[in-house]
């Protein structure tokens, strides 16, 4: 089944932030928790609305690169998504941080850069052993990326994610 997605897209205020304790999570199940780390506040906005919309996905967005880790450790993502080139600190020097760490380690990064083609990114290249896609990105790609890199879930990981945000089992 092909899903449809529609956003409007309108950029946030300069000062507006998104701290990982800002989330509210209670109730929320079964969608795949999504970390965009980009400079750019327009460009992870984006994303973020239109990969929720696919009702899919809850995603946070982190605009400074120096508070990626603690982000990351604060809301424990199935996946982040990376831009390379950041002021103060590169995706790269973020992902050696998040691999460094015991409890973020298996957590799978996709690098997303301006630096290569898409001819490049499709020749199966990576970046620090992980994957990457070229920007501009188009949605589909992304999330067949994403879903590609996710980490698959059993059974027991549902129904205790259920269990510890209190949702009925059905």
């Amino acid at each position: 089944m092909n899903k449809v997605i529609e956003a409007a897209f309108f950029p946030r205020n300069s000062d507006e932030l998104s701290p990982p304790f800002s989330i509210d999570v209670s109730g929320v199940t079964g969608k795949r928790r999504i970390l965009i780390v980009d400079n750019d506040r327009d460009t992870t906005h984006l994303v973020k609305v239109l990969l929720e919309r696919t009702g899919d996905y809850l995603v946070l967005e982190e605009n400074d690169a120096t508070k990626a880790h603690q982000c990351a450790r604060s809301f424990g993502p199935d996946l982040i998504l990376l831009d390379v080139v950041m002021p103060e600190t590169d995706g790269g020097e973020v992902a050696a941080r998040i691999q460094a760490d015991s409890e973020l380690q298996s957590t799978p990064i996709i690098f997303l850069t301006a630096l290569v083609t898409r001819a490049e990114a499709k020749s199966g290249l990576n970046i620090q052993g992980h994957p990457f896609l070229a920007k501009p990105v188009s949605i589909p790609e992304l999330i067949n990326a994403i879903e590609r890199h996710l980490p698959v879930r059993t059974t027991s990981h549902v129904l205790s994610q259920r269990r510890d945000h209190g949702t009925p089992l059905r």
